[in-house]
């Protein structure tokens, strides 16, 4: 019988001893020092899945410092390991818009009557994310509301940074748009949806099609915890839930960075708001000022004082000025044209301000807006709803909110 050569043996032996190790050291580090608010339903399972979250995230660091492969892709290749579930009542189709995938669902059942059609846009922050972690979000959506759901496989980092993710939402939308025909949908019922940096694209999308005389009017805009500003982070939520998971400010900050391209290093001075000159924060005040979020989500936060700007910052992250960062700074003229919207928000979400901002400009300029704030939830929480026991119920509360305002359309 042959012998196997000693390094055949020592590699997997030291494979093993790698993932576990960084298993031990991230719920060591994690597991029990994480700040769970008191009001969240199930704080053990936002402990495990903080831990999964982060054993993913610290096993794609080393592979990337190790240059195997970057961090995203590893996380993104482990999240799509996962198998899909089929639903007997929905037909999925993967298709291809170009450059773009595209994921398609449509009821079983056949209708004498054109359907409502839904582009979705699934979260992630542009680094982790994909058609396939949205899956049964987006079915459950087709079929809850027998809707035509078109999920966008929109193109991520690391190699495709910032404008890809919004211009091919909208190059997608836009083919959706001239192709309803074609899926049976309903011109004066198509939705735009999103969740997280998704929930952007939707905004984003409704802005820039606003003028579009050749193109179906979008009927409506759903945005689920969107990030809709990128110049503050020192807002109450900010302050409030700068260490809740999964979306700590350190990753939050690590997103924005790696979509925007922007130098980590300047972390210290974005976080003072030392990045833009004075003229541009009063300037938009009117419209991110804290005096514009309701006082019961102020509570413990101190309003800080801007540090003088910082001229090779500025030149490096005024990019955020951008609306195709930040819808939030979008004009009144603009805004005030806007579809109907339905905005969740999470209360334990560090992106929370950037719904009651949204929601209030909105409302400020006349735009319908149905708002659901959700009391227990965290940002991310919605993504559970397949997750078997890292479920939340606060992630069926969203799917039913969404889906009771569709069918009021």
């Amino acid at each position: 019988m042959m012998a196997v050569p000693l390094p055949l043996l020592v590699l997997p032996v030291a494979a093993c001893a790698f993932f576990v190790g960084v298993g031990l050291w991230v719920i060591c580090s994690h597991f029990l020092t994480i700040d769970i608010p008191a009001t969240i339903s199930h704080p053990v399972r936002l402990r495990v899945f903080h831990c999964l979250f982060q054993m993913l995230m610290t096993w794609g660091t080393i592979l990337e410092k190790l240059r195997i492969c970057s961090m995203p892709q590893f996380v993104r290749f482990m999240h799509d390991l996962l198998p899909l579930r089929k639903d007997p009542d929905v037909v999925v189709t993967d298709l291809r818009y170009g450059t773009i995938a595209v994921r398609l669902y449509q009821p079983k059942a056949s209708s004498c009557t054109l359907r409502p059609g839904i582009v979705f846009y699934h979260g992630g922050g542009g680094i982790i994310g994909s058609l396939n972690t949205h899956h049964g979000i987006c079915c459950r959506l087709c079929k809850r509301s027998d809707s035509v759901v078109l999920s966008v496989g929109y193109r991520r980092v690391p190699h495709h940074k910032y404008p890809v993710l919004v211009r091919d939402c909208i190059a997608a939308t836009i083919h959706f748009l001239r192709s309803l025909k074609m899926y049976s949908v309903d011109p004066a019922r198509v939705v735009v949806c999103g969740d997280s940096a998704g929930g952007a694209a939707a905004a984003i999308v409704c802005q820039k099609l606003v003028d579009s005389p050749y193109l179906p009017k979008i009927r409506a805009q759903i945005l689920i915890y969107a990030p809709l500003q990128s110049l503050d982070f020192q807002t109450p939520s900010y302050q409030q839930n700068k260490n809740v998971p999964p979306l700590t400010l350190s990753f939050a900050f690590r997103c924005w960075c790696g979509y925007l391209d922007i130098s980590p290093s300047w972390k210290s001075t974005v976080m003072k708001g030392a990045h833009l000159p004075a003229e541009v924060w009063e300037k938009y005040r009117k419209w991110i000022g804290v005096e514009n979020i309701p006082e019961r989500f102020k509570r413990g936060c101190q309003l800080m004082p801007r540090e003088p700007m910082n001229e090779d910052a500025y030149l490096e992250t005024n990019i955020t000025l951008d609306l195709m960062n930040s819808p939030l700074l979008a004009e009144d003229e603009v805004v005030s044209r806007l579809p109907e919207a339905c905005i969740v928000s999470c209360e334990h979400d560090i992106l929370r301000d950037h719904s009651l901002l949204y929601k209030k400009r909105l409302e400020d300029l006349g735009v319908p807006v149905t708002w659901h704030h959700m009391e227990d939830g965290f940002h991310g929480v919605l993504s559970t709803i397949d997750l078997g026991c890292l479920y939340f119920p606060c992630s069926s509360k969203i799917m039913n909110a969404v889906v009771h305002f569709l069918k009021g359309l």
